[in-house]
């Protein structure tokens, strides 16, 4: 698969490792940083989704997305773990969960941008597995980019090239992601709404994120290998 990824912001909040741990599948190991296992809520858009050296569908290929996710490793190699996704396409939904195994629910979705300001609301359609969760926010950058530097947390949270899921027998996959670095910048965000890792049932600190926002990236992603 390949897409663009736009307008993102990236929350995020340190939390208790044991909430998280139990969730992981075997063979996979949560990552720390200095011993402290991070949470992120991560909005942002989706644009031109297709399958390598074919054309985007109209009215397939792009939707908003936001994410929960904490930081896994197998073998050495760091990754992402995804708590849940919520993505607006029904079809996408369906896609993802079918053939990468990841644990998407479709929601009710706006995103628009005003200069440097975004506006975004996600709501989840209720239904018979979903738990209700919502994301309100607006939020931009606040200064120019700064690369992250290895050894930094910003560079920990963000450089990371393959997620891990698993499928339906519970085997670990890992789905292998390329992409030039981040080009992060210092955020501003006002939250209004933020029930997406409550749904999860992670609760999250009082404390204020530590906010990344990036504006672009061109993204492929290959199929789920057996690890």
């Amino acid at each position: 698969m390949a897409q663009v990824w736009h307008d993102l912001l990236f929350a995020h909040w340190p939390v208790d490792a044991e909430l998280l741990r139990p969730r992981l599948p075997p063979g996979v190991e949560l990552d720390l940083f200095d011993g402290q296992a991070w949470l992120g809520v991560v909005p942002f858009r989706m644009s031109r989704i297709r399958a390598r050296g074919l054309l985007p569908l109209p009215g397939l290929s792009a939707s908003p997305e936001v994410n929960v996710r904490t930081y896994a490793a197998a073998g050495g190699r760091p990754g992402v773990f995804f708590l849940s996704l919520d993505a607006a396409r029904r079809l996408f939904v369906a896609g993802a969960r079918r053939f990468f195994h990841l644990p998407y629910w479709r929601a009710n979705m706006t995103c628009r941008r005003e200069g440097d300001r975004l506006s975004y609301s996600s709501i989840r359609v209720a239904g018979r597995r979903a738990a209700a969760a919502e994301f309100r926010a607006a939020y931009g950058p606040t200064g120019p980019v700064h690369p992250a530097r290895a050894g930094r947390l910003d560079h920990w949270l963000t450089e990371r090239y393959c997620l891990y899921t698993a499928d339906r027998a519970g085997r670990p996959l890992r789905v292998d992601i390329l992409h030039d670095p981040w080009p992060l910048q210092p955020a501003w965000a006002r939250i209004e709404a933020n029930t997406m890792a409550e749904a999860a049932g992670v609760g999250l600190p009082m404390a204020q994120p530590l906010l990344h926002f990036s504006r672009r990236v061109d993204v492929v992603v290959w199929p789920p290998r057996r690890i």
